[in-house]
């Protein structure tokens, strides 16, 4: 007697990509790899509002890692060169060489892109 045992096209790839499977355990793995690279990537406290998970996408599972930070847009795709103007009161205080200083309004130059998420994916490879 014998028997045939036969596996749609797809079907093993399913079977690997279920939760609590080898895959999702590796994904696991190299996802939290990554975020923890991210963390030390990022500048300032940005690292602190860096999360991770695994969940379930339109092709199997995929990791995900998020920064909530309200500035990260501008850390990684960098700014232009803008005027910064006080919002409450008439003039911004700030410190230059041990004096304090008052201004109308500052010339920023801008900020160079610091894209530390795409480097922490490079480098948790």
């Amino acid at each position: 007697m014998s028997v045939e045992v036969r596996i749609e096209p797809g079907r093993i790839a399913r079977l690997l990509r279920r939760r609590g499977g080898r895959v999702e355990r590796k994904l696991r793995e190299r996802t939290e790899r990554v975020a923890r690279i991210a963390e030390r990537e990022a500048p300032g406290s940005m690292g602190e509002y860096i999360t991770w998970k695994v969940q379930d996408g339109p092709r199997g599972l995929k990791g995900v890692i998020v920064c909530d930070h309200p500035a990260v847009r501008f850390v990684l795709d960098g700014t232009r060169p803008h005027i910064i103007r006080p919002r409450r009161a008439r003039a911004l205080r700030f410190e230059v060489d041990g004096r304090v200083v008052f201004s109308a309004f500052v010339r920023h130059p801008g900020t160079r892109p610091n894209n530390f998420m795409a480097r922490a994916l490079r480098l948790g490879r």
